[in-house]
């Protein structure tokens, strides 16, 4: 497995491999890495010749410095992960290759950012959609790989690729969870062991509401049950829970066709913010 930290020198890397044919399989990251990344590594190496995963904590997408500074940062750990997994090539480079100067870019995503993760974070997406512009011109990949775990992010990105004719396919996989359902995410290695004991209850809220539902309780009724859930639920703060259409991102009020509705939560679990979602 490859390590570069250059634009150039990856470049240089893919170029070669495009001579011989190759197909590229991209999965971006901001590293702290878990088997929901490592699954998305080995979905692209059964399909591509070459595997680059990126790690790059991106500095434009944060709007709390806080979050950023404590953001685990664990580069050694994850390259060995990446290489018992097959990855061809990890793109680690500083904010300064990435960001040479200041970007005069900005990003508006309309509607798809304006609720949940884009409300609760103001500039949040704007900062996705230049960072992952970045890399798509940087790898030119064939195939992109994304987690159904940052479903608005994957929506968001699916926007980029129609608006700028990105020349790649977009693979949303599956969320991957821990054998108590928790969603598996960077920030889940922030929680403390009394926090980590709880937060399999997010799901647990997510399936009853989504079996609420179908079983034909009003959404409405469902988002205040939620609600009152959280009220009484010791060491949460809900920051949001909502039923949308999967495409718009948009509240719903009435149930969609099979497979167009997502419920989707984010809650702080002591200082940790997480999210998660279900789709059906």
């Amino acid at each position: 497995m490859e390590v570069f930290t250059s634009i150039h020198s990856l470049k240089n890397f893919l170029s070669v491999q495009r001579l011989q044919n190759k197909s590229i399989g991209l999965i971006p990251t901001m590293g702290a890495l878990h088997e929901g990344h490592i699954s998305l590594i080995e979905t692209a190496s059964t399909e591509n010749d070459i595997t680059v995963c990126t790690i790059f904590v991106n500095p434009t997408q944060f709007n709390n410095p806080e979050d950023l500074a404590k953001y685990p940062r664990t580069l050694e750990e994850d390259c060995k992960m990446l290489e018992t997994a097959g990855c061809s090539a990890v793109f680690a480079p500083t904010v300064d290759e990435m960001y040479p100067e200041q970007t005069m870019l900005t990003m508006n995503f309309g509607l798809l950012e304006t609720v949940m993760e884009g409300a609760s974070r103001p500039g949040h997406f704007n900062g996705v959609g230049i960072v992952v512009s970045k890399l798509f011109n940087i790898v030119q990949p064939h195939k992109a790989y994304f987690g159904q775990k940052d479903l608005q992010q994957v929506t968001v990105v699916k926007r980029l690729v129609a608006d700028l004719s990105f020349n790649l396919e977009l693979i949303v996989c599956p969320t991957v969870r821990e054998n108590d359902g928790l969603a598996m995410s960077s920030r889940n290695r922030r929680l403390n062991e009394a926090e980590r004991a709880h937060a399999p209850i997010i799901y647990k809220i997510l399936v009853d509401a989504k079996e609420k539902i179908l079983s034909g309780v009003d959404i409405e009724e469902t988002k205040e049950a939620v609600q009152r859930e959280f009220l009484v639920l010791a060491g949460f703060e809900l920051d949001y829970f909502e039923v949308v259409n999967i495409k718009t991102l948009q509240p719903i009020h009435t149930l969609g066709a099979a497979g167009t509705t997502a419920l989707c939560i984010a809650t702080f679990l002591g200082p940790v913010r997480l999210i998660d979602n279900i789709i059906f």
